[in-house]
């Protein structure tokens, strides 16, 4: 069990949750959430590094654990009031529900043994009495093994996400953002009921505050139901584009899957199932979770997109560019493409800050937005982000971290593009290699600086 120093003692009364997923989009959007509660909050994962850099990595206690390892489940359980399960077994093959229902019944029985009083789970919206696709299948009958102890478990079936960093939305804003013309499968007529992520998180911390938690099953969704073609051109309409949509008389799910993996943010070993999962209907057919929790006002689509676009801005989204370990690395993420670029230093981070000032104070190119110094998991760490006076078919920023290691200092450059339409997506493969070399004369550059500090 991994502890930072500025973590409660063990005689700390604040109640104890535990989050499984905390590398996951919605864990990382509810961690916050919880500790603005004053809640005391334990995060479950393989590896602690992947968290680190996460803002609020110094205010929680995170385990390291494996929950295919049933030995490793327990440990991380003991003292949990309450445990958020968030986890899905997508990414590990054909055989993920098996995996998926093995894992669940292992967590399901681990937190009876430990005396969780309630477990909430996050799954997939679909009619269970209908045929539907397999991710969608294994998601409902996860919380089926998930109730197969005494212990309650909330469930909440949900659709389409709505918020920068959803698989399901970044899908749409970059399919959308690049294509004038869009070639979709003959399920873009299905319906579907997008819900915020705003929506989401509410509905999560309203399961805490239940008196008397039972198993019960809420579906969940937005204030209107649309078509999935609709979220596109809907999509489209608020950021000022032209789209048009051809129906296609098939539904070649192979050619799609590898379509999304190159063109958009989606992991490319989950995009067949992702793509299996919207060829079925996602809508609330039981509206129990409006009469439990009368006081979540559900959002339109229209307002969670518009709220999602607020927050086109790197100092508003999960950094997960800063978890990129090789020396050269390029991602879309949250709206953004990215390319960065570190390297390690025996120098004072003092004088490679100073130095990167030096570089950039005359302003021209760039103007500071912030800079501000951290604690991370692995020393201190200062970031400058700064952002392009240029005029461009999209925002351009770049971002300078110089991050104190035992005996080196680690210097990484971020250029954050998100580009406008298919103009932003051309300039950006268009000086793709330019970039490259920029950064790396930028480098250049820098150590030379660095040297005369």
């Amino acid at each position: 069990m991994e502890k930072m120093p500025s973590l409660p003692s063990k005689q700390d009364s604040r109640e104890l949750i535990l989050v499984t997923g905390a590398r996951g989009y919605i864990a990382s959007q509810l961690i916050p959430r919880l500790l603005e509660r004053g809640l005391r909050v334990r995060c479950l994962v393989r590896n602690p590094q992947h968290l680190h850099a996460r803002q609020w990595f110094a205010d929680v206690e995170v385990v390291c654990g494996d929950l295919t390892q049933p030995e490793s489940i327990l440990p991380a359980l003991q003292g949990v009031s309450t445990a958020y399960y968030l986890v899905h077994s997508m990414s590990s093959g054909n055989h993920y529900i098996e995996q998926d229902l093995q894992v669940a019944r292992s967590f399901a029985a681990s937190a009876l043994q430990a005396g969780v009083g309630h477990i909430i789970y996050l799954g997939g919206l679909a009619d269970p009495q209908a045929k539907i696709a397999r991710h969608m299948r294994s998601r409902i009958l996860t919380g089926d093994a998930l109730r197969t102890t005494d212990v309650p478990v909330t469930e909440f079936r949900t659709g389409v996400i709505v918020g920068p960093g959803s698989i399901s939305f970044e899908m749409i804003r970059f399919l959308t953002e690049q294509f004038p013309l869009i070639l979709c499968p003959r399920w873009m007529p299905n319906l579907s009921q997008p819900i915020a992520i705003q929506n989401i998180l509410d509905y999560l911390l309203a399961a805490l505050d239940m008196p008397n938690p039972e198993s019960r099953v809420f579906e969940v969704g937005g204030s209107e139901v649309i078509t999935y073609a609709e979220t596109m051109l809907r999509y489209a309409k608020l950021r000022g584009l032209q789209r048009k949509l051809l129906i296609l008389p098939i539904n070649p799910v192979w050619l799609l899957a590898a379509f999304l993996a190159n063109f958009t943010p989606v992991p490319a070993s989950i995009t067949r199932p992702l793509v299996e999962g919207l060829c079925n209907h996602s809508i609330v057919r039981n509206d129990s979770a409006l009469q439990a929790f009368p006081h979540i006002h559900p959002m339109d689509y229209d307002t969670a997109v518009r709220d999602s676009l607020s927050k086109l801005d790197p100092r508003l989204v999960e950094p997960l560019w800063r978890q990129i370990k090789p020396a050269v690395h390029a991602l879309k993420h949250a709206g953004f493409c990215i390319l960065q670029r570190q390297t390690l230093l025996e120098a004072n981070p003092g004088s490679v800050l100073e130095a990167i000032q030096l570089i950039y104070a005359s302003g021209e190119s760039y103007k500071l937005e912030s800079s501000k110094g951290h604690e991370t998991g692995s020393g201190h760490e200062h970031i400058l982000l700064m952002r392009s006076k240029r005029k461009l078919p999209g925002q351009l920023w770049m971002e300078w971290r110089v991050s104190s290691l035992k005996k080196e200092t680690r210097i990484s450059q971020a250029v954050l593009f998100a580009p406008k339409g298919l103009p932003g997506f051309l300039w950006w493969c268009g000086l793709g290699p330019w970039l490259r070399l920029s950064q790396w004369v930028a480098f250049r550059k820098l150590l030379r600086q660095v040297d005369k500090v």
